[in-house]
């Protein structure tokens, strides 16, 4: 019997990547990203360890690429994971950043869900796991731009799970704190932070629940208290 499929996005690097190879024991992956080389190295150690991974190499702020790229796949489980982060004060952040920001981590989320939710809904039956931020519930300074995209996501993810769920499709948002990955070129000592890895776990538990069961939201940290800078 095959393999339900599981969609990632920026499933190239960080926690899109460790949350395809975590996923990939149970689910033929599709993996979408940008990095063609990255996604084919994915796929490799997927394949490696018995799995299934199919690469798409796309834009998800390009609507028409995402539409032509991922309609008619039948996926049981959507992660919508791609996103960007620019932390500055607000006086130095371009319009530029704003705009990739706002077009990575929320407009993505209509195009990438609408290809998608279509086969879940005639099914009866998927699951629709955003990658939130524990930014989407808090303010702080230099988050002008990615706190409010994250506050948008967090919206969207409780509306469309009202929405979802009499249709049989569970939505849910997995919110973590500092994690230790190259997104936002931070830099520094992130020994201290979640690991690709831990997110990536959340994600399962949440997936592998009972069918009658939604968990739709889930607030990942740390128990490593950060050394203060002296």
């Amino acid at each position: 019997m095959p393999k339900p499929v599981a969609v990632v996005t920026g499933a190239s690097r960080g926690i899109g990547r460790a949350t395809a190879l975590r996923l990939s024991g149970d689910y033929d992956v599709v993996a979408v990203a940008r990095s063609r080389d990255e996604l084919e190295s994915l796929a490799r150690e997927i394949a490696a360890n018995g799995g299934s991974c199919r690469p798409i190499v796309v834009d998800v702020t390009n609507a028409a690429a995402v539409s032509g790229a991922l309609s008619g796949i039948d996926a049981q489980v959507l992660v919508n994971n791609a996103g960007v982060g620019v932390m500055k004060p607000f006086l130095e952040l371009t319009r530029e950043e704003w705009t990739r920001m706002v077009d990575t981590n929320f407009n993505s989320l209509f195009d990438v869900t609408r290809a998608i939710v279509p086969a879940m809904v005639a099914r009866k039956s998927g699951h629709v796991v955003i990658i939130g931020s524990i930014s989407g519930r808090s303010a702080y300074v230099n988050g002008t731009g990615y706190a409010a995209t994250k506050h948008a996501v967090v919206g969207f993810s409780e509306s469309l799970m009202l929405e979802m769920r009499e249709h049989g499709v569970k939505v849910s948002i997995v919110n973590p704190g500092s994690v230790d990955t190259d997104f936002s070129g931070g830099g520094g000592d992130g020994g201290w932070k979640l690991t690709a890895e831990d997110v990536a776990e959340s994600v399962a538990f949440v997936v592998a629940t009972p069918p009658d069961v939604l968990v739709h939201r889930v607030e990942v940290r740390t128990l490593t208290v950060p050394k203060k800078k002296s």
